[in-house]
């Protein structure tokens, strides 16, 4: 299906989807929990408009992947600051899971036609996707976040000063690996490492639904 222009199109509808539940996730735990900059800024909300970044857009036709705008958070609103950051983060990723969850009923239960079932599989595996990535503990993904929760509180500074040093190590780490990697030597790092964890969420999410 991946030579199919028809591929690419299907690509952009499962990942609009994503991305837009993912960063909406992400809004209403930060509501929930007290900070109200995101819902203030329009982001509390399945509009995909609200949260598509035009050149994470651009790189799904590109690179296969792509990205929403941030969701913006102002963790002083927060009563626990690093805890409920941690939630907020962790919030996206739960989502995409749940979603995945959700569409692996009618596509285990009802027949569809085939435009259908191959559209919803692929949104399915997105999330899968998408949740799993997120959960890397490396910045600027939700992963990273999240891991400040075990990290000691008297490290916990240093910690975050680490995390906005290494956001661009990381992302020109992904650059590589998507552009030099796996056009040159016909695989990509990142995803021969993740795909074992993807078949192994995406089985127990289908003995789930």
């Amino acid at each position: 299906m991946e030579t199919d222009p028809i591929f690419y199109l299907y690509l952009a509808v499962a990942l609009v989807v994503a991305i837009s539940v993912h960063e909406a996730a992400h809004a209403a735990m930060a509501y929930h929990l007290g900070d109200p900059t995101a819902k203030n800024q329009g982001r509390l909300s399945l509009n995909p408009l609200k949260h598509l970044d035009p050149i994470g857009t651009l790189m799904v036709f590109i690179a296969h992947f792509g990205w929403g705008k941030p969701v913006p958070v102002n963790p002083y609103n927060f009563k626990n600051p690093v805890k409920d950051s941690a939630l907020t983060s962790f919030a996206g990723p739960l989502s995409n899971f749940v979603t995945a969850l959700v569409l692996s009923i009618p596509l285990k239960y009802i027949a569809m036609p085939g435009w259908t079932n191959d559209l919803l599989w692929l949104v399915l595996d997105v999330n899968i996707v998408l949740g799993i990535f997120n959960l890397l503990p490396f910045p600027p993904l939700d992963g990273s976040k999240i891991f400040a929760v075990f990290v000691p509180k008297r490290m916990q500074k240093g910690y975050f000063q680490f995390l906005k040093k290494s956001e661009v190590a990381f992302l020109i780490f992904l650059v590589t690996d998507i552009f030099l990697i796996r056009n040159f030597l016909g695989f990509s790092i990142l995803w021969e490492v993740l795909q074992y964890v993807f078949l192994f969420v995406k089985s127990i999410i289908l003995l789930g639904g």
